[in-house]
C-alpha cells in the first residue's frame, strides 16, 4: 500500500471510529512510522508506506489517545515519553507553566513544587525554562513517578520526584504548580479518558486543599472549564491575593493564580 492509500486508509477508519482529527492522526501516524515529520509524509505519496502503522492505527481506532499509541507528546519545548502511566501532556496545560515563569520572574534559584506530577510534563518544562530553579515534583502514584524519572532522565533534567501528596505543600516553597483532579464524572467526556489513569481525572476538593495547606509565595492551579470563580474564592477565603484567571488559547477559563 502507498502511502497516499494508507493516508486514505487511515483517515477513514478514524473517522468512522469518531476522532476529532482523523486527517492529522493519520498524518501522525503515518509519520512516526515512516520516521519523518507530518508535513515529510507528503515527500512522496506513492512510496510504500509499509504496514507497520497497522498496529498502531487499531488501537487508535479503539480511542486510545493518540500519545500513548505514539509513545511520545510534545510539550512547550519538549519532547516527553508517555503511555498509561499518568495523564497526556495536554497544550492547555502550558498555560499553568506560561504563568508560572512569569510570576518567577527576577526570584533568584526559586523553590518549586508541582504537585500531582505525573509525567512531568509541568516540572520539567518549568526547569527547563529556568535553569535555576530548584523544582520537585511529588505523585502519590509509583506508576506516574516512574515515568516522570524516565522523562527526567532522558531530557537530562535534575528535579527532584518523590512520593507524596498535598502536605509537602506545606513545606514552604516559592511557588506551588498543580493540576488536580477535577472532572466529576466522566459521563458525555471524550471516550480517550477512559484510557488514561482516573485517579489523575476525576476528583473534587483538591483545589481548596492545596490553597489551605501550601506555605508558598505563588499558587497557580489549572482548573476545568467553568471553575473560576469557584476556585478564585477559594484562594480568596485562604488569604491570597492578586487572584486571576487565565484563559487558554481556545477561551475557556485554565488557570488560577493568586499570591500571598
Amino acid at each position: 500500500m502507498t502511502v497516499r492509500e494508507a493516508l486514505g486508509e487511515a483517515e477513514r477508519r478514524l473517522a468512522a471510529a469518531g476522532v476529532d482529527t482523523p486527517r492529522v492522526d493519520a498524518e501522525l501516524l503515518l509519520a512516526h512510522v515512516l520516521g519523518t515529520t507530518r508535513s515529510g509524509v507528503y515527500a512522496d505519496l506513492d512510496r510504500d508506506g509499509g504496514d507497520d502503522w497497522e498496529p498502531l492505527l487499531a488501537r487508535r481506532e479503539t480511542r486510545e489517545p493518540l500519545a500513548y499509541v505514539l509513545g511520545e507528546w510534545g510539550f512547550r519545548r519538549l519532547t516527553l515519553k508517555t503511555d498509561a502511566r499518568a495523564l497526556v501532556p495536554r497544550p492547555e496545560s502550558e498555560i499553568v507553566v506560561e504563568r508560572a515563569l512569569a510570576l518567577l520572574e527576577g526570584v533568584a534559584a526559586p523553590r518549586v513544587l508541582d504537585i500531582g506530577v505525573g509525567s512531568g510534563a509541568l516540572a520539567l518544562a518549568i526547569k527547563d525554562e529556568l535553569p535555576d530553579a530548584l523544582v520537585t515534583g511529588v505523585d502519590v502514584s509509583p506508576d506516574a513517578l516512574s515515568l516522570a524519572r524516565e522523562n527526567a532522565e532522558l531530557l537530562g533534567l535534575d528535579v527532584e520526584l518523590r512520593e507524596g501528596g498535598i502536605d509537602v505543600a506545606a513545606d514552604g516553597w516559592d511557588l506551588i504548580v498543580s493540576n488536580p483532579p477535577y472532572v466529576e464524572s466522566l459521563d458525555g467526556l471524550q471516550p480517550e479518558l477512559h484510557f488514561e489513569p482516573q485517579v489523575a481525572v476525576i476528583g473534587a476538593g483538591f483545589h481548596e486543599a492545596i490553597a489551605r495547606a501550601a506555605s508558598t509565595r505563588f499558587l497557580v492551579l489549572e482548573i476545568g472549564a467553568g471553575q473560576g470563580a469557584e476556585v478564585s474564592a477559594v484562594l480568596e477565603a485562604e488569604s491570597y491575593r492578586d487572584v486571576t484567571v487565565t484563559l487558554d488559547l481556545a477561551g475557556r477559563e485554565r488557570v488560577v493564580e493568586g499570591r500571598r
